[in-house]
C-alpha cells in the first residue's frame, strides 16, 4: 500500500501470528535536522520484511533505534510485548560489511557459539545443552559441511551464514539483517535465500533484511516496507510494496519493476 500520511499500524490488516516488534511514532533528529519523523509499523512472528530506501532516507537509524544504540526524539519501540531485556537476548544482528579475517583461529562452530558466551570473560565450560544449540544454529543455515573450518579461509557468502547462526543461536524473537548480500556471489546469493526460507516459519523469528537495491532483496523477502526522507512511504507484502508507483516514489525517479516469481529487478524508465 501507498502511504501519503505516516503509517499506522493499525492499517496493516495482516494477521499472521504474535506481534514481535512494534515502532510507534519513532522521530529522531541531528542538529535539528529529521532523520526519522513520526516512523510506525508491526511487524508479526515468522515474518521476513524487506526494508528498501535509498542512501539516507534512515535505513541505518532506524535500525540503530531498535537495538537500543539511538536515542529518539519521541516514540517508542518494544519487542515480544515489552522491553529490551538484557538477561534474554531478544534481538539476532548481523551488521553490513563485516568481514572475517583470513587468519582468525576460529572454525565456524566456534563463531555461532559465541553468541552463547561471547559476552562472557574465561573460556566457557562444555555442556550438552551449549552444543545442542550451537549444533541446532548451524543446521537453520545449512552450515554443518563446513562446521569444523576455519571461519577466514569460507567463502563471503559461506561466512555470512555463519553470521547468521551466531545472531539465531540464542533463539532471539527478533533478526536483523544490514545488507547480508552485499558482496556475495550468486550461488553464496542463493544460499542465503534458502536460510531465509528456512527461518519464514511459525515459530521462527521475525526477520528485517535492510536493502539498498531491489535485486539485493530479489527472492529473499514477504513483505517490504519502502522508505524515504525519515518515513514509511510504503508497506505490506511484498507485490503489494515492489511495484514501479511505489519504487519509483521511494527512490525519486521513475521506475519499471520486473517481476518472476519471486525475483525482482528494477530499471529506469525508457531503457532497455
Amino acid at each position: 500500500m501507498i502511504l501519503t500520511t505516516p503509517f499506522d499500524p493499525a492499517d496493516d490488516p495482516a494477521d499472521l501470528g504474535d506481534e514481535v516488534l512494534a515502532v510507534r511514532g519513532v522521530s529522531v533528529s541531528f542538529s535539528g535536522r529529521a532523520v526519522l519523523s513520526e516512523v510506525s509499523f508491526t511487524l508479526r512472528e515468522g515474518e521476513v520484511t524487506g526494508l528498501i530506501g535509498p542512501n539516507g532516507s534512515g535505513k541505518t537509524t532506524l535500525l540503530r533505534v531498535i537495538l537500543g544504540l539511538q536515542a529518539t526524539a519521541a516514540g517508542s519501540v518494544s519487542i515480544a510485548g515489552g522491553a529490551r531485556d538484557r538477561k534474554r537476548p531478544l534481538i539476532g544482528y548481523v551488521p553490513q560489511k563485516f568481514l572475517l579475517d583470513v587468519d582468525l583461529p576460529l572454525r565456524a562452530r566456534d563463531v555461532v557459539a559465541l553468541g552463547l558466551d561471547g559476552n562472557r570473560l574465561g573460556i566457557p565450560l562444555p555442556s550438552r545443552k551449549r552444543e545442542h544449540l550451537v549444533d541446532e544454529a548451524l543446521a537453520a543455515v545449512g552450515a554443518e559441511t563446513f562446521a569444523g573450518s576455519r571461519v577466514g579461509t569460507l567463502s563471503g557468502g559461506e561466512q555470512q551464514r555463519v553470521l547468521i547462526g551466531h545472531a539465531l543461536v540464542s533463539r532471539p524473537k527478533l533478526l536483523l539483517l544490514d545488507e547480508p548480500a552485499l558482496g556475495v556471489d550468486l550461488p553464496g546469493r542463493e544460499a542465503l535465500i534458502g536460510v531465509l526460507d528456512e527461518l519464514a516459519v511459525p515459530g521462527g523469528p521475525t526477520t528485517v533484511h535492510v536493502a539498498h537495491t531491489l535485486e539485493e532483496l530479489s527472492g529473499m523477502t514477504s513483505h517490504a516496507m519502502l522508505i524515504a526522507r525519515g518515513r514509511i512511504v510504503a508497506a505490506g507484502s511484498a507485490d503489494e510494496v515492489l511495484v514501479d508507483e511505489a519504487l519509483s516514489e521511494c527512490f525519486g525517479a521513475a521506475f519499471v519493476v520486473e517481476r518472476t516469481g519471486r525475483r525482482y529487478s528494477a530499471r529506469a524508465a525508457g531503457t532497455w
